[in-house]
């Protein structure tokens, strides 16, 4: 649990899940597995990303049936336990080990790297 205020406004951080890619954004990166996408290393080859087509198919999937919704706290982190530990988040792995699709998704995931490890960097 961090106790210290982000760097970025929540407008900034919403945006990024949206638009930005898998590399930056673990939301991103689940979903992506979840949808079957193809993890690949990009770059230098540390970062992971679903490559620009999976990138875009991931954004339409997300603006077609995500839904964002917050409630204004001055300190968000002393609520974010207790919401954890009262609600259904399957697709939040932090402090959610308790979560009943935790370690399948916890696996999905490492999956998703490892591929991406064995396949060529993209370009």
């Amino acid at each position: 649990m961090a106790n210290r205020a982000s760097t970025q406004n929540l407008r900034k951080r919403v945006r990024y899940h949206y638009r930005g890619n898998a590399a930056g954004s673990t939301l991103r990166l689940t979903l992506g597995c979840l949808l079957g996408l193809e993890l690949r290393r990009v770059g230098s080859g540390k970062r992971m990303t679903f490559g620009k087509a999976g990138e875009a198919a991931l954004s339409q999937w997300m603006a077609d049936n995500a839904r964002v919704c917050w409630v204004e706290q001055d300190e968000p982190w002393t609520s974010e336990s207790q919401l954890i530990s009262q609600l259904d988040l399957p697709l939040n792995l932090d402090q959610n080990r308790r979560n009943a699709f935790h370690s399948r998704l916890k696996e999905l995931r490492a999956q998703a790297r490892q591929r991406a490890r064995e396949l060529p960097i993209s370009s």
